[in-house]
């Protein structure tokens, strides 16, 4: 592997592409640390150091695909969070609005009017999101026991409105960023932009465990790791080919056909969306309960049972699996369409060896989906479980930095970027990445 990174670094082509992909990333963990303009810096960084050692609560996994900027409140406050709900939301109005299913079916010309869309509805939840930012920051609620008027010294109108226009901005430009890397670089650039954010915040987290648990628990730490990281690469590499034949037809005076292939079910089909679903209805319980009064009984239900603190809760674990689950199976089911994969095959004379064409395939597609999805959905349930485990075995924070989101998008982003750059040098005849 270490020859083939040096045999990348030779050719030319590609090995401007890693620069400028590597050169993008850099600007983009430069803007996590320029303070957006009407802050108080100081008084911002001391906020979130104490706000970190607690938890950051809600913020918490926000804050992780930011790399630190959103307790920074940074440029780069917002991160990709924006985009990717927006993308979300995109792909979700395709089974609500036939419009959207009708461009998705249109090509490469319909992919891009999906993709102007994402990109407006990406600044509209940026001004919404960056508004209500500054204005938890103005009320206290989002640095508790910080002085709101320290930490916002101007609370002028120009003043605010420069903070959302920054924001904003700040995510506009990660978008133009990531779509560059996607066009000019190596490897999917939003992907590779949360990849970024994720393992910054890995050094300190684990030089926390080291200060707070000793060499031992740390130690034990990275065992674990290791252990968690093999596994999640087996199944994320694992997959059903279902086998398909096309018969042979005659189109003018050229056969075509009589070809063999499979199509790959993942195990993980869903990816890591089913844990960042589930995670933010979690979150609205936390939200509503901030409004009420911290002594009335349902309040404290809430933070006692729906909200992840210090102590581990059987039941905030058990409906968070269970929601994890659920959407596993939602989202495969919109992204797997087992009735147009038949229609389609039966439009070019596929067939799977033994079912008949039509209404027989599709359903024999969705029992297949359904029963390689069972074990998938509980797999990324114990993935997404481990930070809590590590609360209860190992007493470590809860803000655990090798479990859940974090660790399913490391390693499917390094996958995919190795393998695109294997095929860059398969194209030039050399030996590549993986043997």
């Amino acid at each position: 592997m270490k020859n083939a990174f040096i045999r990348a670094f030779r050719t030319p082509d590609l090995r401007a592409k890693i620069l400028f992909t590597l050169g993008l990333l850099a600007i983009y963990r430069l803007g996590v640390f320029v303070p957006t303009p009407g802050f108080d810096y100081t008084n911002v960084t001391a906020c979130a150091t104490a706000a970190l050692s607690g938890g950051a609560g809600v913020l918490g996994m926000v804050n992780m695909f930011s790399g630190g900027a959103l307790l920074q409140l940074s440029v780069f406050s917002l991160g990709v969070m924006p985009y990717i709900t927006a993308s979300i939301i995109i792909q979700l109005l395709r089974v609500v609005i036939p419009r959207f299913e009708a461009l998705h079916k249109e090509g490469q010309s319909g992919t891009a009017k999906l993709t102007q869309y994402t990109r407006y509805l990406t600044i509209g939840l940026a001004v919404l999101q960056s508004t209500t930012i500054i204005t938890l920051v103005r009320s206290g609620q989002f640095f508790p026991n910080c002085d709101p008027a320290a930490l916002v010294p101007d609370q002028s109108i120009l003043t605010l409105l420069l903070m959302v226009l920054t924001m904003t901005v700040g995510t506009v430009l990660i978008m133009w960023m990531g779509e560059l890397i996607t066009e000019r670089g190596v490897g999917n650039g939003m992907s590779l932009l949360i990849f970024t954010s994720i393992a910054a915040s890995f050094p300190s987290a684990l030089g926390q465990i080291f200060q707070l648990q000793g060499w031992i628990t740390f130690a034990l730490v990275i065992l674990v790791a290791l252990v968690v990281m093999i596994g999640v690469i087996f199944v994320e590499q694992s997959q059903r080919r279902v086998p398909v034949q096309y018969a042979k037809r005659m189109v003018g005076r050229r056969m075509y056909g009589g070809t063999s292939t499979y199509i790959p079910i993942k195990v993980n089909q869903a990816g890591v969306i089913p844990v960042i679903f589930a995670t933010s209805i979690l979150t609205v319980p936390q939200l509503i309960s901030q409004f009420g009064d911290p002594s009335a009984g349902w309040v404290q239900w809430i933070n006692n049972h729906l909200v992840q603190g210090q102590s581990f809760s059987w039941f905030y674990t058990l409906i968070y699996l269970a929601l994890i689950v659920f959407f596993a199976f939602f989202y495969t089911s919109i992204t797997f369409n087992a009735e147009e994969i038949a229609d389609n095959m039966k439009k070019y004379g596929g067939f799977i060896p033994g079912v008949r064409a039509g209404k027989p395939t599709e359903r024999y597609l969705q029992y297949v989906i359904n029963r390689i999805q069972t074990p998938g959905a509980l797999y990324l349930g114990i993935i997404a479980l481990i930070p809590m485990l590590a609360l209860v075995f190992l007493g470590t924070s809860q803000n655990f930095p090798l479990g859940g989101a974090s660790i399913l998008i490391i390693i499917g982003v390094g996958l995919d970027t190795v393998k695109q750059i294997d095929a860059k040098l398969q194209q030039h005849h050399y030996e590549g990445i993986l043997r």
